[in-house]
Order: C-alpha cells, then sequence, then structure tokens
C-alpha cells in the first residue's frame, strides 16, 4: 500500500509522491521564549512519527526545524509586543541582542533535552532565525522589486489583495466584508489580512534598507526552508493553528517571490491536545504543563509518547493524568514484554513475521495510523503461532517507527511502598492472616502491581 497523507491544501487524503530523490521536510519550530509544553511536544512526536513513516518506506528525508529567537509577536497576527522580548522583561535580562541571544540559549537547550527525552530524532537542520536576517532581507527585497510590499508607520507590509488565492490553505476567506468595514480606518494596513515583513525597532534589531528592526514571524520560516530545502519542496508540518495565519502567510509570500505553485505540495497539521472542555494547552494560560513537570510526578516521558501514539494526529488527544497513567501501565507492560522475549531460545522465522511487517506498514501507511499501529502490535503479542524470537524481532522493527526506545529496555525499579506492602503481606501469609494477605494484595493492585506468591517467598510485577 502507497502512503497515504491528508494534505490541508487540497483538503484531500493524497498518495504521496516526493519531487525527487530527498523528501524535503519542513517543521514549524518553538520560539524559545519559554519552556515548551506537552501541547507543543504533541506536534513534535506527530512529524517524528511521519518521518519515521518515510524512512520504514524507504525515503531519503531532509528535514529542516527553525528555531525562532527573534519576531513572533504576542499575537500571531502581527500584533502585540515580540515574544522574546516578553520573554526577557519576565526574566530580568537586558533588552538588547545579547540578552536575547542568552534566552534563546537557555530556552533552545531544554527544548532539545524534551525531544531526546522523547526519542525523537534530530533535524539534519535547526537553523536559527536570529542567524539568517539576511535572507529574510534578500527574501523581502525580491517581494518589493515585484510590487508585493508597502510601507506603514511601524514596517512593511505584504500587500494580500495582489494575490488572487490568497488565503487558499484555509479555504475561505480570511475575514468577512463586516470584519473589512470594522477594522478599516483604524490601521494603516490596506487590508485587514496584509501581514509584516520587517517590523521597525530603533533600540533592538538589524539594519536594513527599510529601517532597523526585526523579520516578521512568516517571513523568517519562507527564507529559512528555501535557503535549505529549495524554492519548492514536499512536506510542510505545523499545529492546525497556524493554518489561518502563519502558514496561509508563508504561502502567500513564498509563492509570491519564487512564482512556484505550489511552494509546498503536502500541508499536514496535527490537532491540539486539549484539556478539560475541549481546552486547548496554552502557555499563556494556566494549563500550561511541561515534559519536566510529569517526569516530577513520576512519569517516564516515554509514557507521554505511548499516550500521543494511542490518537491519531487528525484528532483532538484529550489529556487527563489517568489517561497517562494508562499509557504509563501499557508502555510498562510492552518492556516487561520485551525482557521476556529478548532471551528467548525459539527459533526466528521471517515468513511468519511478514504477516504483521504488511499489517503493520499497512497501518502507518494510511495516514499514520498509530493507533491501529499499536493494534497490531498486541495482536502480534497474543500470537501463540509466533516464537518468542519472532515477537522480540517484530517489537524491535516496530519500534523503529513507533520509537519507544524497546531496545534499551530495562526493568523498572519497583516503589518502595510497594514492596513495604508485598513485604508487610509476606508476614501477614507467615501468620496465615489471609485477610490482611488479600487487603495487601488489593492495596498493591491499586498502585499498579500484582504480587506473585514463590517458594523463595514472592515476585512484584506491573499490573
Amino acid at each position: 500500500m502507497p502512503l497515504v497523507l491528508s494534505n490541508t491544501l487540497s483538503k484531500k487524503r493524497e498518495k504521496f509522491i516526493p519531487l525527487g530523490k530527498a523528501v524535503g521536510l519542513y517543521t514549524c519550530g518553538p520560539t524559545v521564549y519559554n519552556y515548551a509544553h506537552i501541547g507543543n511536544l504533541r506536534a513534535y512526536v506527530f512529524t517524528d512519527i511521519l518521518k519515521r513513516v518515510l524512512i520504514l518506506d524507504g525515503y531519503k528525508v531532509k528535514h529542516v526545524m527553525n528555531i525562532t529567537d527573534v519576531g513572533h509577536l504576542t499575537s500571531d497576527a502581527d500584533q502585540g509586543e515580540d515574544k522574546m522580548t516578553k520573554g526577557l522583561q519576565r526574566e530580568g535580562l537586558p533588552l538588547t541582542l545579547e540578552g536575547m541571544g542568552k534566552l534563546a540559549e537557555k530556552y533552545t537547550q531544554a527544548f532539545k533535552d524534551d525531544l531526546d527525552k522523547l526519542q525523537i530524532l534530530i533535524p539534519d537542520f535547526m537553523p536559527k532565525a536570529s542567524e539568517h536576517i539576511k535572507e529574510d532581507i534578500e527574501l523581502i527585497g525580491s517581494l518589493e522589486k515585484k510590487k508585493f510590499t508597502y510601507k506603514t508607520s511601524d514596517g512593511v507590509y505584504f500587500d494580500t489583495s495582489r494575490l488572487p488565492d490568497y488565503g487558499k490553505l484555509l479555504g475561505s476567506d480570511q475575514q468577512s466584508d463586516e470584519e473589512h468595514a470594522r477594522l478599516k480606518g483604524k490601521t494603516e494596513k490596506k487590508n485587514p489580512e496584509d501581514f509584516a515583513l520587517w517590523k521597525f525597532n530603533d533600540s533592538l534589531g538589524w539594519e536594513a534598507p527599510w529601517g532597523k528592526g526585526f523579520p516578521g514571524w512568516h517571513i523568517e520560516c519562507s527564507a529559512m526552508a528555501s535557503k535549505y530545502l529549495g524554492k519548492q519542496f514536499d512536506i510542510h508540518c505545523g499545529g492546525r493553528e497556524h493554518i489561518a495565519i502563519h502558514h496561509t502567510n508563508e504561502i502567500a509570500q513564498s509563492e509570491a517571490a519564487f512564482s512556484k505553485k505550489p511552494w509546498v505540495k503536502y500541508w499536514l497539521h496535527n490537532e491540539w491536545l486539549v484539556l478539560g472542555a475541549g481546552k486547548k494547552m496554552a502557555k499563556s494560560g494556566d494549563n500550561f504543563i511541561t515534559l519536566t513537570a510529569l517526569e516530577k510526578k513520576g512519569y517516564d516521558p516515554l509514557d507521554f509518547r505511548y499516550l500521543c501514539l494511542g490518537t491519531h494526529y487528525k484528532k483532538p488527544l484529550m489529556f487527563t493524568f489517568e489517561a497517562l497513567e494508562g499509557a504509563q501501565k501499557a508502555r510498562r507492560k510492552l518492556v516487561d514484554k520485551v525482557l521476556e522475549l529478548k532471551d528467548s531460545e525459539s527459533k526466528e522465522s521471517k515468513t511468519r513475521q511478514k504477516k504483521y511487517l504488511d499489517a503493520f506498514g499497512k497501518d502507518l501507511d494510511d495516514d499514520l495510523n498509530t493507533p491501529k499501529a499499536l493494534a497490531t502490535m498486541w495482536e502480534m503479542l497474543k500470537d501463540k503461532t509466533l516464537s518468542g524470537k519472532d515477537k522480540y524481532s517484530l517489537l524491535l522493527k516496530f519500534d523503529d517507527v513507533l520509537g519507544l526506545d524497546l531496545n534499551g529496555a530495562e526493568k523498572a525499579d519497583v516503589p518502595k511502598e510497594v514492596i513495604s506492602l508485598a513485604e508487610e503481606r509476606q508476614r501477614a501469609r507467615e501468620k496465615k492472616d489471609w485477610k490482611k494477605s488479600d487487603e495487601l494484595r488489593e492495596k498493591i493492585a491499586k498502585l499498579g502491581y500484582t504480587v506473585g506468591d514463590t517458594k523463595e517467598g514472592y515476585e512484584i510485577s506491573q499490573s
């Protein structure tokens, strides 16, 4: 089965056909003014699965993920102050490019640490926006020559009225006539949808032909993507929140500058991670949960990765700690199975394995259907016609995409509380206090563990 992907641009599921020998993949990276939260990280797990599936299908992948360390305003629609400036103020750092660099270094490293913990394959290039100002200026200059720009008192803007198909990614006009009328006269912009290519700032920024300042967030991505992947490439990924503004504007300025349509062939967007009442997780909200916060609660980062795999990327991921506990138990059970099968003395048969390799690949080629792929994996583990060696080999092959580090699996440390209860239960059994023994067994079970009796005493395993 060929790889089929849901293309936001065409609004259809399409067979993937690359433009060239290597697949060009661009991922919208973080704005490094704060820690990434688990909602952000869901998007990077999704992109990682896509990349791993492409590799599984035999493609070479050239992957670029930008680091936004300047130019992203607090509103995605070019309003408010720069997010990096906001970060400097929050942490008491000087409002200078040096201060901005120090802030960016701190949160870029934290982000890379999160990627490492989640077994996310590091991109081939992770360019910083601040190191590509020259490319931004050149791209804006190209748009200026083609008369797609105009200047206001606060910056240089892209004239969306010059582009007949502006907004095609969203599939409708960006704003209604009523909204146009409401905003008329309240801004220097010719059209409400027009967006900043360069924002003036006399005290912070870089010199440019139009005045000192910094690039718009959208132009940064176009400049970096085209530098590393060319003026036309295969896949652009990001969260669904980017569709209406950021990715729409990237398409507009890039196709205007390069005269390439489509600039990107496939646009893939993941749904949000949401809490109760469907509320999206956001850095500015009170529902900000980091990977480190989960670790402090006793969860392995790969428990969160497993949780992400259980929901298709096109569906909202409902996050609760109960759901995370379920993912934790399932992943731990999987690890225990790997350790059990690792030293199996049975023989391996590629013929017996083929059925499940084909099914697993078919699941993933069906628009990265990870929930179905997990179901195939658990079905395989129940198959009595497979040897232990077959199952172990298949698990490691599946993990090339799942990314759960099964090859490095180690037996989990049993919590001291569970060991203490098991010891107390053993003493109760020695006294033939069966009622207390059963009560303690139930307490241990509620903590996610099973205690079994052996000739030597007892054995603890995760439920």
